[in-house]
């Protein structure tokens, strides 16, 4: 059984045209001049500094600190580190039992840490926030694998999912033998979400007899970039009460938010700015520390808050965060940092706000050049990214291409991101990997390629795409 669980599990921005990416890299290596391009630009996941972001210094420099904290005692550390960054790590060492980074710490993470982050919370919210509601984990991806080995119990229970999603949902719902229930969202209306698909989505499933457990809400969006206005958040709480369903907000690009007429409010802000308590609805809110400004994926750090869960069911909840010990101290530390980075007054505050504010402008111009772009491609759309990382244009393929791509036995958003690879050294991800309505073809793009990048990548993309379509448009 596990065997077939396994084998239809995909993760699509890992999957074969990465696979075929990273043997042309090899070959280049071997062979400089051997492909027409020179390098491998890897667009396919949302990796910033592996595409030369630079981290947080503030961030890195308590990290370092805690990491080897003999250096705090030393002399000339007052001139290499920030007096906030040292009067931190001495906080943070002091909320580590033995002041050990390299010991287990309590399942759900260190306390001193969850303190922090739910002040954090708190601030951000204008709500209340429990530390004993969050559980420290490596990544926000482990935090997804617990909730659905909790609420998955056959392939008779029902997850509602985005679609276009990101693929850890169906890969996880089909590990843990449950049944994506996929609800549309409207590439017309900017990747609106409808709470008319949503009813009509659960009762299909119902029809089938599935029971449907839970709803996805991935905001900002991932692959589509969209950000949910607060009164659409309120409909997707209503119905959530409604129908009985733990709703799983996926909020980790909650500071990836380029357009000024939008603004991030967490979906637990939301429920309680209705006067929603512990007791309306069943609420898990996913971060991360891979994503937002920070973009520090290597170190796997994240939590989730969960409120609305009766004691016994918080019992399994802990029961499985202490079957992993606990999530890495690094990975802790970072997550309390994202959620109290330096104040007004501190010393290392003006460095902070420039090396943050940077980054997000450089992605939102990258965004706009790259939309832009796209947008005077013939046969392709693109919706503004208002938010996240991610461009996922509609590509019109000619019915030539299309034939191609059953020729080849792969489907045609896979075909042309191929050959886009073999002719450019782009990586993309095609939007079958994502899900889509279906006869419509698309790929996922990130903003990520530094800004001095960005020019090469249009241009390569602008003449590999003409001559795409001079190929196949007879």
């Amino acid at each position: 059984m596990w065997k077939l669980v396994v084998k239809t599990c995909e993760y699509a921005v890992r999957g074969e045209i990465v696979i075929l990416a990273q043997k042309l890299q090899e070959e280049l290596q071997a062979k400089p001049g051997s492909h027409p391009f020179d390098e491998i630009i890897y667009c396919n996941i949302g990796n910033p500094q592996s595409l030369g972001q630079q981290p947080i210094t503030f961030f890195r420099e308590v990290l370092a600190l805690c990491d080897h904290p003999a250096i705090l005692d030393r002399s000339e550390s007052q001139a290499l580190f920030s007096a906030d960054s040292i009067e931190r790590a001495w906080k943070i060492l002091d909320q580590i039992p033995g002041g050990a980074t390299g010991a287990y710490s309590h399942s759900q993470g260190i306390k001193g840490l969850r303190d922090t982050i739910a002040a954090g919370i708190e601030a951000r919210d204008g709500f209340p926030a429990d530390p004993n509601d969050i559980f420290l984990t490596d990544g926000a991806s482990p935090a997804v694998h617990s909730m659905m080995t909790l609420l998955i119990r056959s392939e008779k229970d029902g997850i509602l999912c985005p679609i276009p999603q990101y693929p850890l949902y169906s890969a996880s719902i089909a590990l843990h033998g449950g049944t994506l229930v996929p609800y549309y969202l409207d590439e017309a209306t900017g990747w609106g979400l409808e709470i008319a698909e949503l009813r009509k989505q659960l009762e299909d499933a119902k029809a089938k007899g599935v029971t449907v457990r839970a709803l996805v809400v991935i905001n900002p969006g991932n692959p589509t970039g969209q950000v949910l206005a607060e009164e659409n958040q309120r409909d997707i709480v209503n119905f959530c009460k409604q129908e009985g369903l733990v709703l799983l907000a996926d909020e980790v690009y909650q500071e990836n938010v380029y357009v000024p007429e939008k603004k991030f409010n967490s979906f637990k802000k939301v429920s309680r700015s209705m006067g929603y308590g512990e007791e309306d609805i069943s609420l898990v809110s996913f971060q991360s520390v891979s994503k937002g400004y920070h973009g520090e994926c290597g170190k796997r750090g994240g939590y989730m808050e969960v409120t609305g869960f009766t004691s016994d069911i918080r019992e399994q909840i802990y029961k499985m965060a202490s079957v992993n010990l606990c999530s890495n101290i690094s990975g802790q530390i970072l997550a309390s940092l994202v959620m109290s980075p330096p104040k007004v007054g501190d010393e290392s505050y003006e460095s902070y706000c420039a090396e943050r504010d940077g980054i997000l402008s450089s992605l939102a111009r990258r965004a706009k050049t790259l939309e832009d772009a796209l947008n005077s491609l013939e046969g392709i759309t693109c919706n503004k990214a208002e938010g996240a990382m991610y461009l996922f244009p509609r590509v019109r393929l000619p019915e030539k291409a299309i034939k191609a791509a059953e020729a080849a036995k792969c489907a045609p958003d896979a075909f042309y991101c191929r050959r886009l690879l073999n002719a450019t050294g782009i990586v993309v991800v095609p939007g079958s990997g994502f899900g889509q309505v279906p006869g419509t073809w698309h790929f996922r793009c990130t903003i990520l390629p530094q800004e001095d990048k960005i020019p090469a990548i249009v241009s390569h993309l602008t003449d590999f795409h003409k001559s795409f379509m001079d190929e196949y448009r007879g």
